[in-house]
């Protein structure tokens, strides 16, 4: 039997973000012209606009900035569990769903919440890859797929193994700060519609707006 493959119609998106109805999104906040995938679950972390998530995303108390590429499979903050206790299982603090206490521990909730991930603008995360706690990751770096990301990314590199070491730049160090300089995620959309056409060519951009 032959199977015929029939794309369905490009989708829109607008200032709005565009959540999918089976994603799980509590406490977060999203820009504009932002998209959430399939299958999601975002706890209390906030992206920046032109941000997108594909499927089976979890983020976990991240600040993530604009025009960031989140790939399928992505892990951001894998929630930690107690080690200094007798037992590390959630029991301990998820009392009420075990019917051990009538209030669950708050205090370790906020404790995680303090372990919080920074993603600043334009960064690529591949298929699978995990970034652990505390980690900060700079404008325009690119976490390869399957990557395990344990120390902070600086702008412009990319990182690939487990885990995460730098394979090379994207640009040069002249190059990555005149591009910082600029910082073009910023624009409203009314330069960036301007200069949309100007994207695709990183000498003459920056010749032209530095």
């Amino acid at each position: 039997m032959t199977l015929i493959y029939q794309p369905k119609a490009e989708r829109k998106l607008s200032k709005a973000p565009s959540i999918d109805p089976t994603s799980l999104v509590l406490s977060s906040h999203a820009g504009e012209w932002t998209s959430i995938g399939s299958h999601n679950k975002i706890i209390e972390s906030s992206f920046g606009d032109y941000t997108y998530t594909m499927d089976d995303v979890t983020v976990n108390y991240t600040e993530i900035g604009k025009f960031c590429s989140i790939a399928s499979h992505v892990c951001i903050n894998p929630v930690q569990h107690p080690m200094d206790r007798v037992t590390q299982h959630h029991m301990t603090y998820r009392k009420i769903m075990y019917n051990f206490a009538e209030s669950d521990d708050d205090a370790f909730f906020d404790w995680r919440r303090t372990h919080k991930v920074k993603i600043s603008h334009d960064v690529w995360i591949g298929h699978g890859a995990i970034i652990m706690k505390d980690v900060r990751i700079g404008t325009g770096a690119v976490i390869a797929s399957g990557a395990v990301v344990t120390k902070d990314v600086e702008p412009y590199t990319i990182v690939a193994g487990v885990p995460a070491k730098t394979i090379k730049r994207r640009f040069s160090s002249e190059t990555a700060e005149r591009l910082l300089s600029i910082a073009w995620w910023d624009w409203p959309r009314e330069k960036l519609e301007q200069h949309f056409d100007e994207l695709n060519d990183v000498e003459s951009f920056i010749e032209k707006h530095e």
